[in-house]
């Protein structure tokens, strides 16, 4: 990205500013639009509002061009064009937060400031285990002090960039890197088979559409299950080893292969049965998804903490409706009695 490696306390925060609410692959192209059309932040403060929400066009959230006027005016105005050199005046700036404010105190002045964006979110709440959920207050007064405590003093501007790098590129959202991960000795999340859970947000949670994929891992004749925990759906409950994810997804052979080998470093396993799209309908939203059962040659790392248990001892366990609904469906296992109580809808078989 053409703002990597940048100095330019302007461009830095152009870059930052675009990107808020857009893709990179988005912002790229408006980035180096505006850059040559105002290379420096008085030709952006002399722009006519017209022309600027012109080349604008398209991005949305028009409040963020609205303030990258109205601060370039402000420095050419009080600065004379000389962009604020300190966290807290970079923080005074029209529409500048926490994280803008750290990026370019950072990345432009060395200053010892920790960024926290999605990526850097991610990865510090996998590796500490931090289940706080990181879009409230004290979610990110938590995460604000672990980012400092780990932030390299002498080179904060290389570190913030790092840890960006390490989120966007191995600890990512969907199918982290987990079996090559560097950080896997130290990582509470993958040491404890939470990486899919980890980070929480508050807001997430109380969504309306939800979408589980749930992985029967069988080795030697024996599942693995844990209890779920936090402040989510099905507490206490039972659950197999679950992957979330933000939409739907198509699973074939291919994605398949790369999900385990990425995710859980298993290269040799067979895929058993996979279900027929699921559904249960709960008071403020609605689960939906899929089972796989997978037999095993080896037991990975993220199930050492699960509980082995047997066919029969599942009849035993207690399960939220939306696995007991599959579970009834399998003659491979014991399957616990029918709920009466619960109203579940079931769609048609896709092909794989």
């Amino acid at each position: 990205m053409p703002w990597k490696g940048e100095k330019d306390p302007y461009r830095i925060w152009l870059s930052e500013v675009i990107l808020q609410q857009t893709r990179v692959e988005q912002g790229l192209g408006y980035y180096r639009r505006f850059v040559e059309r105002y290379p420096t932040i008085l030709k952006l403060a002399k722009a006519k509002d017209d022309e600027v929400y012109k080349l604008w066009e398209g991005l949305g959230y028009y409040s963020r061009c609205k303030n990258l006027l109205a601060t370039a005016r402000e420095i050419a105005a009080d600065r004379k064009g000389k962009f604020p050199d300190t966290y807290d005046s970079i923080l005074q700036l029209k529409g500048v937060g926490p994280y803008i404010a750290s990026a370019i105190s950072s990345f432009a002045y060395n200053l010892p400031y920790a960024v926290l964006d999605g990526n850097v979110f991610r990865v510090l709440a996998r590796v500490y285990g931090v289940d706080t959920p990181i879009d409230t207050t004290g979610g990110k007064n938590e995460f604000t002090a672990i980012a400092s405590s780990n932030l390299d003093r002498q080179n904060p501007g290389e570190y913030n960039q790092a840890i960006m790098d390490f989120g966007a590129t191995v600890c990512k959202p969907m199918v982290p890197a987990c079996s090559s991960c560097p950080m896997r000795k130290i990582c509470k999340a993958f040491n404890n088979g939470l990486v899919n859970q980890l980070p929480v947000k508050e807001k997430v949670l109380r969504k309306k559409y939800r979408w589980f994929y749930y992985f029967l891992f069988e080795l030697e004749g024996t599942y693995f299950v844990r209890r779920r925990t936090g402040n989510d759906i099905w507490q206490n409950l039972n659950e197999f080893y679950l992957f979330e994810s933000p939409e739907e997804l198509e699973w074939d052979a291919q994605k398949l292969n790369a999900w385990m080998r990425d995710q859980l470093g298993v290269t040799r396993f067979r895929l058993k049965h996979i279900s027929p799209l699921q559904s249960q309908q709960l008071t403020h939203q609605k689960i939906q998804g899929q089972f796989f059962q997978v037999e095993l040659r080896r037991l990975p790392q993220q199930l050492e903490h699960y509980d082995p248990v047997t066919g029969k001892q599942i009849a035993r366990l207690a399960f939220p409706r939306f696995i007991n609904q599959f579970l009834e469906g399998m003659p491979a296992l014991e399957k616990p009695a029918p709920a009466a109580h619960e109203s579940v809808r079931k769609s048609k078989p896709r092909s794989h």
